[in-house]
């Protein structure tokens, strides 16, 4: 099952500071078990929301807002995908991950575990086009991840 881990923003990455050299290797040691155990398929962090926008749809009308966000809690700092076997295995993973407070014990943090949805859970019981137009894209976004 893939899942994706979502890393919860705070004051420090809403304003842009980049984690130190000592966190950077603990993370990158990390992400190397999560690669030679196989459960690593992409992780990536994410600019502050100040670089973002939001795009809300509302009774017919489409708004833009532009960041940052108010609610920083809320906020995502970055993600991995992982394949696992189970929801529990995720967990076991995150909790052997490298947090702020193992660096300054000031800080706080928070991830949440996502399982994600495969194309055959949304189109299983649709028209054979569907499937067909579904499968088309799955194979495509596969094509551009290897050129």
């Amino acid at each position: 099952m893939r899942v994706m881990i979502l890393i919860k923003g705070n004051k420090e990455s809403e304003a842009g500071v980049m984690p130190d050299e000592e966190f950077v290797r603990k993370m990158m040691n990390f992400n190397e078990e999560l690669m030679k155990a196989g459960v690593l398929l992409e992780a990536d962090g994410l600019h502050p929301s100040s670089k973002g926008a939001r795009v809300r749809f509302s009774r017919g009308k489409t708004t833009v807002i532009d960041g940052p966000f108010a609610e920083t809690k809320e906020l995502i700092a970055g993600y991995w995908i992982w394949n696992v076997k189970s929801l529990q295995e995720a967990i076991e993973w995150v909790k052997r991950c490298p947090s702020p407070p193992d660096i300054d014990d000031t800080q706080e943090g928070e991830i949440e575990i996502r399982p994600i949805f495969e194309a055959s859970d949304f189109v299983a019981d649709f028209a054979p086009d569907i499937k067909d137009q579904t499968n088309r894209m799955k194979d495509h976004i596969e094509k551009q991840k290897t050129s």
